[in-house]
């Protein structure tokens, strides 16, 4: 209870002391293998305990309704960050039910985008099922408005949770992104594999892209792409960096992250 409660002290001054700031793991289509986008992730550079787990205080940040202030320094902060990229590159955000709820979630990106003169047809929000759980109307109707802006709606985890099969008939989603713990299982489970065909086959019927994530090995990458999937991402790709490595990059200049050789990885 103790390290609970300095945990949210601590949470409370990190916004404002400029601890939070943002890495970007990239997203690979499969089929032009190239990098379409980066997927922006909050972190937490603690000025004592270093780097903290997004599992550990995110969840506390969410429970005491610190995620909407942070939430929306993370929407500004991404989008600035995609305006410096080249045009065909999108940015993939993260938006928490909480910040439908207590907070406002379309003014906030439209004024993002407005001033960092980014396009919104550039941006993906990801959501996950619990967007669905309170304030279902109200919720929905922000999705159509930032949909109706040109934003694209991406649902994530997608197979885990209640009944996610049915949020694809209550909106209209622009991408599903599979949990990786299906990706993971197919390595040696039997229905992990079936369950990954029906996803991307799903995906395609209903003209919605397929993304899989948590991609570690070259032969989950071959299999994901057999399967039918749009995107992959996850380590094999390449790690989360900081907005400083993004720009090189894309300009092909870090040689930690090649180009050709996951090419050849991917193609067998």
């Amino acid at each position: 209870m103790r390290d609970r409660r300095q945990l949210e002290r601590d949470l409370a001054m990190a916004l404002e002391r400029g601890q939070f700031e943002l890495h970007f793991q990239p997203i690979l289509n499969l089929k032009r293998q190239v990098i379409c986008g980066f997927e922006a992730l909050l972190r937490w550079n603690h000025p004592t305990e270093g780097m903290i787990s997004p599992a550990r205080f995110i969840p506390v940040a969410e429970e005491t309704g610190m995620i909407v202030p942070i939430g929306e320094w993370a929407l500004r902060e991404a989008i600035n960050e995609a305006a410096k990229w080249p045009p065909g590159i999108r940015v993939a955000i993260n938006v928490s039910s909480v910040q439908f709820q207590r907070g406002n979630v379309v003014a906030t990106i439209m004024n993002a985008l407005g001033a960092a003169g980014l396009a919104p047809e550039r941006v993906e929000i990801e959501i996950t099922e619990s967007v669905f759980f309170e304030n279902n109307v109200a919720n929905l109707d922000a999705l159509r408005q930032l949909h109706a802006l040109g934003l694209k709606i991406a649902l994530d985890d997608f197979g885990t949770g209640y009944s996610a099969l049915s949020y694809l008939l209550s909106y209209p989603f622009d991408k599903i992104k599979i949990d990786g713990s299906f990706v993971r299982a197919s390595d040696n489970v039997a229905g992990a594999q079936a369950i990954i065909r029906a996803i991307a086959e799903i995906g395609h019927r209903m003209g919605i892209t397929t993304t899989a994530e948590g991609i570690e090995t070259a032969a989950q990458l071959r299999n994901v792409h057999a399967s039918g999937y749009t995107e992959a991402q996850g380590y094999l790709i390449a790690r989360p960096m900081p907005a400083s490595h993004v720009g090189r990059m894309l300009a092909g200049e870090d040689d930690r992250m090649p180009f050709a050789p996951m090419q050849q990885r991917a193609a067998g």
